[in-house]
């Protein structure tokens, strides 16, 4: 159930703290108070009093809930601002392969206008066999790359959040490891931005209720990201990418969602129009991989963008969000 109270009794919400905190799990947020498994009888006569409306239909995800958080969130990073009327442009390789490598695509991410720097140093691999990364070197190589920029990289382990939290700006959770609820509790204990990557066969209320593993340790810094689902049909992109995800999402969640082309594409050649597709419905920002060599590419090649194709996208991607974002000064009238 959540409570919206009435302008002026805000006081109310320390009692009602007071009364139910031992016994449910109770959220608050401005003017509004969320209380798990309760009804309004059990509620007293001042409180009801207080009272503007009551929402009882309440989702599981109550806190990511715009029931509850009715306003945007925008995450804020040392160099971006992720969610609002905000779009923020990621990029990097998918791997950091050496210190000198991620320092060039470094330069050619900022010059696309990216303010978050990728990359991979810990890589989850469907083969054992594959490259796994270069760990905390990695880590130390990406930091020192980005510079300006802020650094978004990969957490596979709960035993690596603090070692990991050292170098990044952003925990990226990866679709893997969406419902691993262990290192989802873990990051919710930090107050580090989270980009939660929707697993290949989640739910839209799957990836909320995943979020909300990480609200419910009090880290509210996330960031939802659609990459594509398994569907019947991946002979020629990697994933589907549910590009309708986006909309429906930022109907039903303050947090800022973000779209992932190259994870969905899988080719390079579909990388440009699915990215310029989740520009077009309103995606805050763009996660992309980028290489200058993508044949000889540690991991995942053959999706990277060259840098003239990425910069060559991220103009077209900026240009568009300006045109979806820029009011309509005069409608045209139309005759008949």
């Amino acid at each position: 159930m959540i409570i919206v109270l009435k302008n002026g009794h805000e006081n109310i919400i320390d009692e009602i703290k007071s009364r139910f905190t031992e016994t449910n799990e109770v959220f608050v947020h401005n003017n509004r108070v969320a209380i798990q498994g309760i009804s309004e009888d059990e509620l007293n006569a001042e409180e009801k009093n207080a009272i503007d409306l009551i929402i009882d239909n309440v989702p599981a995800a109550v806190q990511g809930s715009r029931l509850f958080h009715p306003e945007d969130t925008i995450v804020t990073t040392p160099h971006s601002q992720i969610g609002g009327d905000h779009f923020t442009m990621m990029a990097g390789p998918c791997s950091v392969e050496s210190a000198e490598h991620v320092m060039k695509m470094a330069k050619v991410a900022k010059s696309g206008g990216a303010t978050i720097l990728r990359g991979g140093a810990f890589k989850p691999r469907t083969s054992p066999y594959s490259f796994q990364g270069l760990g905390e070197d990695g880590l130390k190589f990406l930091r020192a790359a980005a510079d300006d920029m802020d650094v978004l990289t990969e957490v596979m382990d709960q035993d690596h959040v603090a070692m990991v939290e050292q170098y990044t700006d952003i925990f990226q959770i990866g679709a893997r490891n969406m419902q691993n609820f262990s290192l989802l509790k873990a990051v919710g204990k930090t107050q580090t931005p989270v980009m939660l990557k929707r697993g290949m066969s989640a739910t839209i209320d799957d990836i909320l209720n995943a979020a909300e593993y990480i609200a419910a340790g009090g880290n509210h810094n996330i960031i939802i990201t659609e990459r594509g689902i398994r569907t019947f049909d991946n002979k020629y992109t990697r994933n589907t990418l549910d590009v309708g995800a986006v909309p429906v999402l930022q109907k039903l969640t303050h947090y800022p969602v973000i779209l992932d082309p190259s994870h969905a594409a899988g080719h390079t050649e579909f990388v440009t129009p699915e990215a310029l597709a989740g520009v077009a419905v309103g995606a805050s920002g763009l996660v992309v991989e980028i290489h200058d060599d993508p044949a000889h590419a540690f991991s995942d090649g053959a999706q990277a963008l060259k840098p003239d194709e990425y910069l060559a996208m991220a103009q077209q991607a900026f240009a568009i969000r300006k045109v979806i974002t820029t009011p309509t000064q005069e409608k045209s009238e139309v005759k008949l």
